[in-house]
């Protein structure tokens, strides 16, 4: 009898195992360095950060984590060991693949396998090159300040309004260059939700229509309406 109950307990454990996650979406990811604690897979819903799905490791750092999803948008893999630093990612149906190291854990990060994220990237990578001159502005408009030079201020003011004036339509450019992909009412919402609400309905119009129903299309244009309300 009992080697009947310790086969039982056995093959309930080996088909626990055996029990593979599933999802629309599924991540396999991989932290150097990282060989005990727990990874989460979040989402912002309603406001709040959410974990949909989390995995314990012990000795490997390999790990998979799985979403079902009904339209494409921004996750986060987080550390119990550190909490304060989140690896960011256009998360989308299919295989996304994420890999990182612990000591540098969001500067070391590779990501493949999201196309929203491809663009995304690429995006970033010149819109760093507007920030930086952006904080060679501050420094100079500082030291202006500092020495009373009126004019320099005001010449370094109108090159800085010209500088956003062009990030904001480099922008803008390449939401509707991509108005197909759910990047584009992302970018329009996180990079011009500031700026002129016709640059915003510019994107909106030239969204294709199954972004127009994406989440980041549907927040997109509920944003413009809000704002178009609220200056009647």
């Amino acid at each position: 009898m009992k080697k009947i109950v310790s086969c039982i307990v056995i093959i309930a454990f080996l088909a626990s195992c055996s029990k593979e996650k599933t999802g629309s979406m599924v991540v396999n990811g991989n932290i150097d360095g990282l060989k005990k604690g727990t990874v989460y897979l979040q989402k912002i819903k309603d406001t709040l950060l959410i974990s949909v799905d989390s995995v314990q490791l012990n000795g490997n750092s390999n790990f998979v984590l799985v979403d079902e999803i009904t339209s494409p948008e921004i996750y986060y893999i987080t550390l119990d060991k550190k909490e304060n630093e989140k690896i960011e990612f256009f998360g989308e149906n299919g295989e996304i693949t994420v890999n990182s190291k612990l000591a540098k854990l969001t500067t070391s990060v590779k990501i493949s396998g999201s196309k929203n994220q491809e663009l995304l990237d690429q995006y970033y990578n010149m819109i760093k090159q507007f920030r930086g001159k952006e904080l060679d502005f501050i420094k100079s408009k500082f030291e202006a300040q500092r020495d009373n030079n009126d004019s320099l201020l005001l010449n370094l003011e109108k090159e800085e309004a010209n500088l956003i004036k062009r990030k904001y339509y480099y922008s803008t450019n390449f939401a509707i260059q991509n108005n197909d992909k759910e990047v584009a009412p992302y970018i329009a919402l996180t990079e011009l939700y500031n700026a002129n609400i016709k640059l915003l309905d510019t994107i909106n119009n030239r969204l294709s229509e199954n972004i127009k129903t994406s989440k980041y299309g549907l927040k997109l244009d509920k944003f413009i309406k809000t704002i178009k309300t609220n200056e009647e």
